[in-house]
């Protein structure tokens, strides 16, 4: 049984995809529909997957989320969205996928197959740092940023902070497999840990401001739109 809510205050919108949903035969599909955030919350239930539209009034996607995820963490969210470019929203909450408006069956389906294929998360792979403080082993989704400071890169977590002789250049290359991405020459950023853009200035969801160079932000915020949506370049 696959548990499914979806949250929409544009009545077209929540019926096209309440019918879409019905026609799902990959497995047996129980659908909730909510017209706001508000009515999802106080319904107080535990879903698999949420259908969510970030643009709408009072409570939008991205709050709604936030308040779910407190007491939900393993729910997959799915963002339903009019915008293409997923980085004008902040994203303290990160999604399964992003669907555009209007939903269209194929690429809906596609997210619910792939969400059905995902069953206990594997154990995150540990990466190993030679630092200046000794050997530290730390899986990706814990590093905030690079640094280059003082001719040396300094590795960033919430909690702590290595020094490496390495070229911050090495290290973008290297890490980028994992979600990694320079947006100016002396940072290299988990696109995990971007919580949103402003102008020329990165907040990460710790609260560390990162600059974005003129240079570098078109590939940067394409980098970031890229991994939201779940493309990961190569």
């Amino acid at each position: 049984m696959l548990r499914i809510a979806v949250c929409d205050d544009d009545a077209l919108a929540l019926c096209t995809a309440m019918d879409l949903l019905q026609h799902y035969n990959k497995a047996e599909v129980q659908t909730d529909a909510y017209s706001s955030g508000e009515a999802l919350l106080a319904a107080g239930k535990k879903y698999d997957i949420l259908l969510l539209d970030i643009d709408m009034d009072g409570l939008d996607g991205i709050e709604t989320a936030k308040r779910i995820r407190e007491a939900d963490k393993e729910v997959k969210l799915i963002y339903v969205t009019n915008y293409s470019d997923y980085t004008i929203f902040a994203f303290a909450v990160h999604a399964f996928a992003y669907l555009l408006k209007p939903l269209k069956k194929e690429e809906l389906f596609a997210q619910l197959d792939e969400a059905l294929c995902y069953g206990i998360p594997t154990k995150e792979q540990e990466l190993e740092f030679q630092t200046r403080e000794g050997i530290v082993r730390l899986v990706s989704s814990r590093i905030l940023y690079f640094e280059y400071w003082n001719r040396q890169v300094v590795l960033h977590t919430a909690e702590h902070f290595w020094h490496m002789k390495r070229r911050i250049t090495e290290v973008a290359q290297e890490m980028e497999v994992f979600g990694f991405a320079m947006p100016h020459k002396s940072f290299v950023v988990n696109l995990y840990a971007v919580q949103r853009i402003h102008n020329y200035e990165i907040l990460l969801t710790d609260g560390s401001r990162i600059p974005l160079s003129q240079k570098k932000a078109v590939n940067f915020r394409r980098a970031l739109n890229e991994y939201l949506a779940g493309e990961r370049g190569g």
